[in-house]
């Protein structure tokens, strides 16, 4: 019986189930629309993205990223999600192996015998029991619904490893974009700083001018307005720069109070940034990697799907020793043993499996259309931020020559008014045509630098370098 069970398994093991679906292909254009005289994609599934932030040339801005891949509490619950997923990988893995057990145990009873008189007999003896026993049992996989498990438990880890590898670089990408924009901050508060001293200045020589009788109160009055509007403006800035400073204290895994960054008077420069092509952004990013993962594992759920309808084969075995003497529990006539294999088929279920594999392919359906929405939504990042990265860089050089008339026009006002050849009006409307175009200049630098660090997260990353170790499990690079 056990013989023929066994040459069942074999005879029946290429009739596993096998993911019913073909693999998705999907239409990669040959270029960016943004693009010019790129190289083709080389397959770069497995390099390393690097310290990719340093081409901003900040080393506080270095000590910070590395402090996101250590202490960041958003990455560690990613970490964890993907211990669990590995853990969960092999718990699928065991199944193909038999389950062993072992007993032993020890009792004793006494029973009485019922008479007609309702009276018991009490003169029976107690005895005692002593049993050991080994038992083995093991469902092969006929149908391949283990191994379906196993591929969908697999995909599931490496889908797990993909995010948290996206997890870390949308870290990484809010921090630098965060630490910039606090640069630019200071920037425009130093800025301000400069403003509200030059309108001291003009209040000053304007009230000079007016204990001399050559203006008027209206014209102190007016340069006093617009100093105290340059020091709300001045004040105003310490609040963003706060909201600022806190958000990259949580990121580094520091409470807020703890945590404060030095102003710094600089200006960060706008990198140039090699792009790539398409066929290479669908390599590099870890969210694309962990859509196509999830298609992958939802396509071996099908399979465990339709394995339910064969029947289940279980093998086992059973020895062991009972006995009324502990001393004789492992003699020769104490000893029994079993062996037999069992089938088991569903022969009506109302439907329950025929749902159960609707689901899972409808399951498919819907991974395979997230899949191709986050392709989609991956190439709209990259050309919005290719265009935005040459749109704001010719912005920026007219913005410059903007900066640069306002401020020959102030240049001119002040003489004039110094001269007593145009009213005080002309310098105040100078001195704001010149805080505006340089304020606005600020923000447009500060527009480059968020969207040149969109395109490298839109890119999936950096390139070359070494990736940072992340924690109690290997991280696979994707």
């Amino acid at each position: 019986m056990v013989l023929t069970a066994l040459l069942l398994c074999a005879g029946l093991g290429a009739c596993s189930t096998t993911p019913p679906q073909p693999p998705v292909k999907l239409g990669v254009p040959a270029a960016f629309a943004e693009s010019q005289g790129w190289m083709p994609a080389r397959p770069q599934d497995a390099a390393p993205r690097g310290a990719w932030w340093q081409v901003y040339n900040d080393a506080l801005l270095d000590q910070l990223e590395q402090q996101v891949a250590q202490a960041n509490q958003s990455l560690q619950a990613a970490l964890a999600a993907y211990d669990q997923a590995t853990a969960l990988t092999a718990a699928s893995r065991a199944q193909f192996y038999p389950t062993l057990g072992a007993s032993l145990s020890a009792s004793r009873s006494k029973s009485g015998t019922l008479f007609s008189t309702g009276q018991t007999n009490s003169q029976s003896v107690p005895s005692n029991t002593f049993s050991a026993g080994l038992t083995a049992s093991w469902v092969p996989d006929l149908w391949g619904q283990v191994r379906q498990q196993v591929a969908a438990s697999e995909a599931s880890a490496q889908a797990s490893a993909a995010t948290l590898q996206a997890t870390l670089l949308s870290l990484q990408a809010t921090l630098a974009q965060t630490y910039l924009q606090l640069r630019v901050t200071d920037a425009q508060i130093g800025l301000a700083g400069q403003t509200v001293a030059a309108y001291q200045k003009a209040l000053q020589l304007t009230e000079n001018r007016y204990r001399a009788g050559v203006v008027s109160a209206a014209d102190v009055a007016q340069a006093r307005t617009q100093l105290l509007g340059a020091q709300v403006t001045h004040t105003d800035l310490g609040v963003t720069r706060a909201q600022q400073q806190h958000a990259i204290a949580v990121l580094v895994g520091v409470p807020p109070a703890q945590f404060s960054l030095a102003a710094v008077d600089m200006r960060p420069a706008v990198p140039e940034i090699p792009a790539g092509v398409p066929a290479q952004l669908l390599q590099r990013r870890p969210d694309l990697a962990a859509a196509e993962r999830k298609v992958a594992q939802a396509n071996a759920q099908i399979g465990v799907a339709q394995a339910a309808w064969f029947p289940a084969l279980t093998l086992s075995a059973q020895t062991g020793s009972r006995v009324s003497h502990l001393a004789d529990l492992f003699s020769a006539p104490s000893l029994f043993w079993s062996l037999g294999p069992t089938l088991a088929l569903t022969l009506f279920d109302a439907g329950a499996r025929s749902a159960q594999v609707a689901s899972a392919e409808a399951g498919y359906r819907q991974t395979v259309a997230n899949y191709r929405q986050t392709v989609l939504t991956a190439f709209q990042q990259a050309e919005d931020n290719l265009a935005a990265q040459r749109i704001l860089s010719e912005e920026a050089a007219l913005q410059r020559q903007t900066v640069q008339a306002a401020e020959t026009s102030l240049r001119l006002a002040e003489n004039q008014y110094k001269a007593g050849t145009v009213p005080y009006l002309n310098v105040i409307t100078a001195q704001a045509t010149a805080s505006s175009a340089q304020n606005a200049e600020l923000g447009l630098l500060g527009r480059r630098l968020t969207a040149s660090v969109l395109l490298i997260q839109a890119l999936g990353g950096g390139w070359g370098g070494d990736t940072p170790a992340l924690g109690s499990a290997p991280v696979r690079s994707e």
